[in-house]
């Protein structure tokens, strides 16, 4: 197998152009919030850095806009957390495995940080057990990392239970920093929101959704099967329209209190249904993030 790490530096230069990549570290290095007063050093203005951090004086000086850099900066925890339970290699809305789609999401936002200097952990599970990988910098631990969210999500893990994840982190995870969410279209109930209103106090939150296949579009009647108990999930729709119409009708509502949720916590969620759009997604998310604090 090769490296995680080198298939999301390929995958960002195909779908990002140099510009697009610089914009999206300077998105990246504006996303956290206060400062320290440790001053560090001066570097160029990169698209997306906070206007805040311009030094006008040195930028007159030399004629070009430099930003102040400070020590924090480079020592920040970034947490992502994820599912891995047996929802994840189910089928994306844009047909693929989400599986693939979180994997690149979590790949990005892990080298973006570590190109930062930043620390990168990471908190993943199913309904049986959680798993957490301390936090460090480097590529080989973000390979590690991406290596142990690869091996245990896929149809012979558990059920998924994003809420064990949560409640995981809330138990064990102390020091501050970003924390980065990767998750399906599962329920997000009130123990959710209050789990998520808990580590929104101790950390700044990005979260993206990966969203489900629609079942029209899932595969003949009578052979698309969840993946979550095995059981059938077109036959009975092949007959009966409405149960179509009726599930539809819950996934909209599932959407709308996740979003609504998240919004009264002041957390920016965007989504992806493709690799393809993973980069711009995340764009998206870093710049509300950026524009809401």
């Amino acid at each position: 197998m090769g490296s995680l790490v080198t298939r999301v530096r390929t995958t960002m230069a195909l779908f990002a152009h140099r510009r697009a990549r610089t914009m999206l570290d300077g998105q990246y290095g504006s996303a956290f919030r206060g400062r320290s007063l440790d001053f560090d050093d001066l570097r160029a203005y990169i698209p997306g850095d906070d206007v805040r951090d311009i030094d006008w004086k040195a930028t007159a000086r030399v004629g070009a806009p430099l930003v102040t850099r400070y020590e924090a900066l480079r020592r920040q925890n970034v947490l992502l957390v994820a599912d891995t339970g047996r929802n994840m290699s189910a089928l994306a809305r844009g047909g693929g495995p989400k599986k693939e789609i979180a994997l690149l999401a979590l790949g990005v936002i892990g080298w973006l940080a570590q190109r930062h200097g930043d620390r990168v952990a990471l908190v993943a599970g199913d309904a049986a057990s959680s798993q957490s990988v301390a936090p460090r910098s480097g590529e080989a631990h973000l390979e590690r990392l991406l290596r142990a969210f690869d091996g245990a999500a896929g149809p012979g893990s558990g059920p998924s239970d994003l809420t064990a994840q949560l409640d995981h982190a809330v138990r064990t995870v102390r020091a501050r920093g970003l924390m980065f969410v990767v998750a399906d279209e599962a329920a997000f109930d009130e123990r959710d929101a209050a789990l998520v209103r808990r580590l929104a106090v101790q950390h700044e939150i990005l979260w993206l959704t990966v969203r489900d296949a629609e079942l029209a579009g899932a595969g003949a009647p009578g052979r698309a099967r969840d993946v979550a108990d095995g059981g059938l999930l077109l036959s009975l729709l092949a007959r009966a329209p409405e149960v179509e119409e009726d599930y539809r009708r819950l996934m909209a509502e599932r959407t709308a209190a996740r979003a609504g949720a998240l919004r009264r916590l002041g957390i920016a969620e965007v989504h992806a249904d493709t690799p393809e759009d993973v980069i711009p997604a995340l764009f998206r998310l870093l710049e509300r993030h950026r524009r809401a604090r």
